[in-house]
Order: C-alpha cells, then structure tokens, then sequence
C-alpha cells in the first residue's frame, strides 16, 4: 500500500548559483551552478536534470534541458554542474535532482523563479567560501 511507502525528505543538499568574480558581477556573462552535498556521508547516483522557462520581451522561451550525472559526491563538497548565462537569470531555472543515500532513492526539485538570482539575495555558500544565491 502506499501508506507503506517511507517518504524520506531531502536534506542537506542545495543548488547555489555563484558569480565567477564577486567583483564586477554586472559585466559577467556567465556565473556557475554548483550542487552541494552539506552531508556527512557521501550521495551517489546523483542525477540532476536543468532546464529555463518562462517569457521574456514578451516571447515564451524554454531553454534546452541539460543531463548531468556523477557516481557520488563526496561529504560535505561542491560539484560544479555547469554554467548559466546571466541573460536567463530573466526566466525560472529548474534543477531536479535525485540520488541514492543511505538504501533509498531521493529527489528534489529547486526552482530558482524570474528575477531571484540577484546580489539582492546573496548569502553565503558554504563548502565554497563565495557569496551567491541558494535554495536548500
């Protein structure tokens, strides 16, 4: 029966969205996407799944979605997953992700919506020592 089913919660793992350079944010191109793993133990099987969408200049636009997998990332580390154009910055970026921990199968989705990666929302990304935007 369903009721039967463990329903396990993510926790301790979050996307963050960095600058390449603190200073100078404006005129950069490109930031970088970064999965951390805050656990004590090691996640494996780590699939994560990105994609944009939403309009923009009155168009609806869908970014291409992009597949990365890693056999495992290490405790309490950052995986860079890739890097984001700060032109899509204008539409929500989703990255679902699932992996294995522990026996069981995880997976979570995080939504970063139109207009929240801003040095408006910076906080501090552990494990990397930057400031940048991070949904947990």
């Amino acid at each position: 029966m369903k009721k039967d089913i463990p329903q396990h919660k993510v926790a301790d793992l979050a996307i963050a969205i960095v600058p390449r350079r603190e200073n100078n944010i404006e005129d950069q191109e490109l930031w970088d996407v970064f999965v951390l793993n805050m656990k004590e133990e090691t996640i494996e099987n780590v699939l994560v799944n990105s994609r944009g969408y939403g309009e923009m200049e009155g168009e609806t636009m869908r970014t291409t979605t992009l597949r990365h997998f890693f056999n495992e990332i290490g405790p309490l580390s950052a995986m860079l997953l890739e890097p984001i154009q700060t032109k899509l910055f204008d539409i929500a970026n989703e990255f679902w992700i699932s992996f294995s921990y522990g026996g069981y199968m995880y997976d979570k989705k995080y939504v970063f919506v139109r207009g929240s990666i801003s040095k408006e929302n910076f906080t501090p990304i552990p494990l990397l020592d930057k400031r940048g935007v991070m949904i947990k």
